[in-house]
């Protein structure tokens, strides 16, 4: 019995430093901001076919620097990293078919173009973000489907290139 108890303090006590210790995990956001810096600047360059969605993109991208980077936004003057955004114009691919031959839904596909400026550096990147959304058989894909469709594959193409960020700040040493 008395063998069992110095097991068990044994065995607890190594749970606990295993608990205590660190397993070296950082979050994407900590990876984001060596790429990134502490001071971000954005800017969109607004698509001709599609002006009201440019606000979206541009808030969605200010929202995402805050909330995953963990940075503040700022004037390009003042800024460690400027980020200028533009779309593509979207795609709106038939994904999915009746059995009359109608299509019942489709997927919408942006790339979103970012370029990334610091002093030192200037890289591009491109982030493709897409949406799947069903219609009514033989019908017209209408304005709110439409807008909703490339607000949400915008929402996916800017957490690729947040992505694509933290996979690059993790690599920075």
């Amino acid at each position: 019995m008395k063998n069992y108890s110095i097991l068990f303090t044994a065995l607890f006590a190594f749970m606990m430093l295993l608990s205590l210790s660190s397993c070296g995990y950082k979050p994407s956001s900590k990876y984001a901001r060596n790429v990134v810096g502490e001071r971000v600047s954005t800017s969109v360059i607004i698509s001709a076919q599609d002006p009201e969605n440019t606000v979206i993109i541009k808030d969605a991208v200010d929202s995402a620097i805050i909330e995953i980077f963990h940075t503040s936004l700022t004037k390009k003057k003042n800024s460690d990293t400027h980020l200028t955004f533009s779309i593509t114009e979207p795609t709106y691919t038939p994904i999915q078919y009746n059995q009359d031959g109608f299509v019942i839904a489709y997927r919408a596909t942006i790339t979103l173009k970012v370029k990334r400026e610091t002093k030192d550096t200037i890289k591009q990147y491109a982030a493709k973000g897409t949406y799947d959304f069903s219609v009514v058989p033989n019908a017209v894909i209408t304005d709110q489907e439409r807008f909703d469709a490339i607000r949400f594959s915008a929402q996916k193409a800017i957490s690729s290139f947040i992505a694509q960020v933290s996979a690059e700040g993790s690599r920075v040493k």
